[in-house]
């Protein structure tokens, strides 16, 4: 049998999973990952867990196919995308704890570079916004005022968690490969996305040096092979090759098949994120959206258009605002438990959640706003509670949505998954207030199914975009039921929640 390995270097945990040439996953290995909150708004990882958790997922995957007689013929890797991990690479040791995409510490630098004027030129560079959400500000920050303000080697990366995971893999400090790809180094606000190289400009603007970022490589091809080094990956992969890199929401997007312009999908994960297909041209600027590199085919752009772009709109908490149910508030013991509380009530009895954490993304595009609960009466439980955190999903997928059909036409489908998207009320509820058909498939693992068919087809496991579209099947299509004018009505009131959120100083 077939197999390809797909590294899923997530927000909440590491998963490794192993994938057949029909694109079924046949094995999976899952460690959660530590959360850490020094300060109001600050997120951070600790690299070296990152690392030992790919490590462990690993092995155990590849053990158990050892067993089996099966050896991977391919390695892709995912992650989570904007956080910043700093190491020096004589030692191979992290400088600091990362600083993961969440955090917003340097929001008042931010709203400076923009009052400034910048935000013009970064906007038509990179397709970004000017927001803590993006790597450049938080690599500024470690190195102004972080743990890189008095130690800051020769040997210095920066990289994102792709780089750090990569490097590893291929043997760290004893001859690693230090790389991104083009999906990752566009969500750093230092990669110039239409000449598709690291910007001069940009790294003077964020006071960052260019020899301490990667070398960008295509998402599609050979980067490097796994090495059997002490503490590394397990020897049983010694030689695979790395072929396949991408952030996981572009390869959420590959894993989708939206190989068509036009095609859209959403992830519901630790934030929801959604994606369009615009084709390999970079589009316009888009009111509310960012423009973003969704994939580069490299030696494989035979088979399709070589770079294609996306636009793609964020929100901050999703799975995020479930697990401040289960973890913050004790409401519910597992994940799960919030679709049958949810399901439990007919509506939210008025009650609206905004859960802005860590700020609101798309469309708002606010650093300053923060989570509200509105609409409390003394008829207000842990069941609606519950379900105005699910309708929350809903709504800040609609408000994206919404930005996406102005700017690039009607939407036909919504192409859905994450591990939200297993929640049949969410999809209930999310074809409601689109208006179209929500299509969730038979596997909800596109991030790491992406990474493995990108590895997968530069190692020649499928032959093209076509092959890899027919991968792409149906488990259940939710079509739009309840009446638009109450649909609208409950996300009105939404959307008046929103903006006390960000009255909220």
């Amino acid at each position: 049998m077939t197999v390809v390995l797909s590294i899923d270097a997530g927000t909440t945990g590491v998963r490794t999973l192993a994938v057949d040439g029909r694109g079924e996953v046949i094995d999976v290995a899952y460690r959660e990952l530590t959360q850490y909150f020094p300060q109001p708004g600050w997120v951070e990882h600790d690299p070296d867990e990152i690392w030992a958790k790919v490590t462990s997922t690993l092995g155990e995957v590849s053990e158990r196919l050892a067993t089996r007689r099966e050896r991977p013929v391919a390695v892709g890797l995912t992650n989570q995308r904007e956080t910043v991990v700093a190491w020096d690479r004589r030692t191979g040791r992290p400088l600091s704890r990362a600083i993961v995409w969440q955090d917003r510490r340097t929001a008042p630098e931010c709203t400076a570079l923009s009052e400034a004027g910048h935000l013009p030129r970064v906007r038509a560079l990179t397709g970004l916004v000017l927001d803590p959400y993006f790597s450049a500000t938080k690599m500024g920050w470690l190195l102004r005022e972080g743990a890189l303000a008095e130690h800051a080697p020769t040997d210095l990366a920066l990289g994102t968690v792709d780089s750090w995971v990569l490097w590893n893999l291929t043997g760290g400090a004893t001859g690693g490969v230090y790389a991104t790809d083009a999906t990752n180094a566009s969500r750093t606000l230092l990669y110039d996305i239409t000449e598709r190289r690291w910007s001069d400009e940009l790294c003077d603007l964020f006071g960052v040096p260019r020899e301490a970022l990667a070398e960008v490589y295509p998402s599609c091809g050979r980067v490097g092979l796994v090495a059997a080094v002490e503490g590394g990956a397990p020897a049983q992969l010694s030689g695979v090759p790395i072929a396949g890199m991408a952030g996981d929401q572009q390869s959420a997007l590959f894993g989708q098949a939206c190989f068509t312009p036009g095609m859209v999908k959403a992830t519901y994960g630790t934030g929801s994120f959604v994606l369009c297909n615009v084709g390999d041209r970079c589009p316009d600027v888009a009111e509310g959206l960012v423009t973003t590199i969704a994939w580069d085919l490299g030696e494989q752009a035979g088979v399709g258009p070589r770079v294609v772009y996306a636009l793609e709109g964020s929100t901050f908490a999703s799975g995020a605002a479930i697990q401040w149910l289960r973890d913050g508030l004790g409401v519910i013991e597992r994940a799960e438990d919030v679709g049958p509380l949810a399901a439990s009530v007919p509506d939210s009895g008025g009650l609206a959640v905004v859960p802005a954490f860590t700020g609101l993304g798309s469309p708002w595009w606010d650093p300053e706003a923060r989570g509200t609960i509105t609409g409390l009466t003394r008829g207000s439980g842990v069941p609606q509670l519950a379900r105005a955190v699910v309708e929350s999903l809903a709504f800040s997928v609609r408000a994206m949505v919404d930005a996406m059909v102005a700017a690039t036409g009607a939407l036909r489908q919504l192409r859905v998954d994450g591990g939200a998207a297993a929640m049949d009320l969410l999809l209930e509820l999310q074809a409601d207030q689109v208006r179209v058909p929500v299509a969730r498939p038979r596997s909800t693992e596109s991030t790491a199914l992406g990474a493995a068919m990108l590895a997968g087809l530069a190692e020649g496991v499928w032959s093209g975009l076509d092959d890899l579209a027919g991968l792409w099947q149906l488990d259940v299509e939710h079509a739009p039921t309840t009446d638009p004018a109450v649909a609208d009505a409950a996300y009105s009131r939404w959307l008046r929640a929103v903006e006390r959120s960000r009255s909220l100083d």
